[in-house]
């Protein structure tokens, strides 16, 4: 028999992207008629400011390029927030693209990635896309710690998600800061802190403190912005230089980097938004332990459950029957697990009521 079509479009492409299995992302249900906690987005809508501020774009901006060096004015209000100087930060089109940039720079068939397991897959994807060596993979300590040989792997870029996903564990700074040290000259430390709204502390300081620290920053998760695609990185100022020579031309647009500012600059909204997150994920936390289900404490918007004396697969397929999705990972160490995002009130009482029913 001949060659299927397949066979002849996918000869086209380079091979580690024939043989590439591509990331696979959360369910995305049709209906809004659900309970959708399989994705952690932020429950509650974006500061009302947002919506101004898109409304006021006007149409002489968008025929225009967004200004070049993108983001000035979302930049400036960070930076002001953050406490670091705007040429510390970079946009980017959501923290992916973040991801993408940086694994460009870094990292080529010679110079691979490594991270503590098990965390965001798509930090794998992006290494085969680029045709790295195969990603370092190691896993965290017991108790969500670092693990000591993430420092002599000998790769060119060191990722570590903290909060971690989707564990929800975190990592101290001052533990951050040690991996970086022993890594000077040798490699880059990337924190992905796209949950860091939700943290007990963050990894800011460091970029004062090491030459080799990059932290990634996300407008999805506290500031309920998922569908605009915005985040940033923090670096310091060499760093920043070297990435804009790599990103794309244009990658933020004018409408998300006045929407993005909006929202940065409404802290009270913010604030108030995440404060509910946090209360209601330290209640869903204790409803879910108290149906004998293995909950560790999270510094993210959700959590990780452990099926005790049940099975994770059947209890997702269960509650996916009554329109409540939750994340399962059909993954070595996440088997017996789901990954519950936080969501208001009423979404986690209809959980929590539907669990009751099927244990």
């Amino acid at each position: 028999m001949g060659e299927s079509i397949l066979d002849v479009i996918m000869s086209y492409f380079r091979e580690n992207i024939d043989k590439l299995a591509g990331y696979t992302p959360g369910f995305q249900p049709d209906s809004a008629d659900v309970v959708k906690l399989n994705t952690n987005e932020n429950p509650y809508p974006p500061s009302p400011k947002v919506a101004e501020a898109i409304a006021s774009v006007s149409a002489e901006s968008l025929r225009k390029y967004p200004c070049p060096f993108l983001g000035d004015t979302f930049r400036d209000a960070a930076a002001e927030v953050l406490g670091v100087d705007a040429d510390n930060i970079i946009c980017t089109n959501g923290g992916d693209d973040l991801l993408t940039i940086v694994i460009r720079s870094f990292c080529d068939t010679n110079r691979p990635i490594a991270y503590p397991v098990p965390t965001y897959s798509l930090y794998t994807v992006l290494s085969d896309i680029q045709d790295c060596p195969p990603a370092i993979e190691i896993p965290f300590g017991k108790d969500g710690s670092l693990p000591d040989e993430l420092a002599d792997t000998g790769a060119s870029l060191t990722i570590v998600c903290n909060p971690n996903a989707p564990t929800g564990s975190f990592v101290s700074p001052d533990e951050i800061k040690k991996l970086a040290d022993k890594l000077k000259s040798k490699s880059i430390v990337l924190v992905d802190e796209a949950y860091i709204d939700y943290a007990q502390d963050n990894c800011l300081g460091l970029i004062d403190k090491c030459e080799n620290v990059i932290i990634l920053r996300s407008m999805s998760k506290g500031y309920s912005l998922c569908g605009l695609r915005f985040g940033f990185g923090i670096a310091p100022k060499p760093i920043i230089e070297g990435l804009r020579k790599v990103k794309d031309s244009y990658n933020v647009d004018s409408i998300s980097i006045a929407a993005a500012t909006a929202a940065m600059k409404d802290q009270d909204y913010f604030k108030a938004s995440v404060n509910k997150v946090i209360s209601e994920r330290t209640r869903l936390t204790d409803s879910l332990r108290r149906l004998a289900m293995e909950v560790p404490d999270s510094q993210s918007n959700f959590v990780l459950a452990k099926c005790i004396d049940c099975d994770a697969a059947q209890i997702y397929e269960k509650l996916a029957e009554q329109n409540i999705y939750v994340r399962y990972f059909n993954l070595d160490g996440l088997s017996d697990k789901l990954r519950i995002t936080v969501g208001t009130k009423e979404q986690n009482d209809k959980l929590i009521a539907e669990l009751k029913n099927i244990l």
